[in-house]
């Protein structure tokens, strides 16, 4: 789970240039974390991974990087990181395992990186995690495809944590939501909504917006 273009999305699209300590849940390779890291240019960015490889690998990427100085891996779990009691975050940002109920992978690594587990990276555990570690006016963004992103809020809620803002991924305009990236905040407030299509309804192309959101991050563009 190297890339995907919706994480890209994300790391495009999420509200952290302002922000001056951010968070990555579950980076793998370290994409979300230069990503804040480019665009959020006086941000800490701490990231946590608890996959070994990812975490090595995540470690040479920051390093290799022109923002290493602004970059910490965590290489353990979420509940280890937080018996260490970091500071607040501005941002919180995660792209976790979504799958609960399909069939899984017979590549264990990429099964870790798609499926929830109880022992992993649970949506009540992230919630929860968040609203004890968010500034007062910080943000959790999450990225989940629609069934899943509604057990999210359910859990977010009861953590005290309510959605501020959703951007619906499709394929192209009018088909049917692929993903949803949502941000949430600690005061309940009307739900702002926005899409985005990813490719041309003609052919595969990308679309112009999406160019236009990717071309800071895609070397192509």
């Amino acid at each position: 789970m190297k890339v995907c273009t919706d994480a890209c999305v994300l790391g495009a699209t999420a509200d952290v240039e302002t922000a001056a300590h951010i968070l990555d849940i579950g980076t793998g390779t370290g994409l979300l974390a230069l990503m804040a890291a480019q665009r959020a240019p006086a941000a800490y960015i701490e990231a946590v991974e608890v996959d070994p490889d990812a975490a090595t690998q995540a470690a040479e990427n920051f390093q290799a990087s022109p923002w290493a100085s602004r970059l910490q891996l965590q290489p353990v779990s979420l509940q280890e990181y937080a018996t260490l009691h970091p500071a607040l975050f501005d941002h919180i940002l995660c792209n976790p395992p979504f799958f609960r109920n399909s069939l899984r992978s017979p590549d264990a690594a990429r099964t870790a990186a798609r499926h929830t587990a109880p022992d992993t990276l649970p949506f009540s555990e992230i919630a929860a995690f968040a609203a004890q570690h968010l500034a007062a006016h910080g943000q959790l963004t999450v990225l989940l495809p629609p069934p899943e992103m509604q057990h999210f809020e359910r859990e977010a809620a009861a953590a005290g944590l309510y959605a501020a803002h959703r951007l619906t991924l499709h394929h192209r305009a009018g088909s049917r939501a692929l993903r949803h990236i949502t941000s949430f905040e600690r005061q309940p407030q009307p739900l702002e909504q926005q899409a985005l299509a990813i490719h041309t309804e003609a052919s595969e192309a990308y679309s112009p917006a999406f160019r236009t959101l990717l071309q800071d991050f895609y070397l192509a563009f």
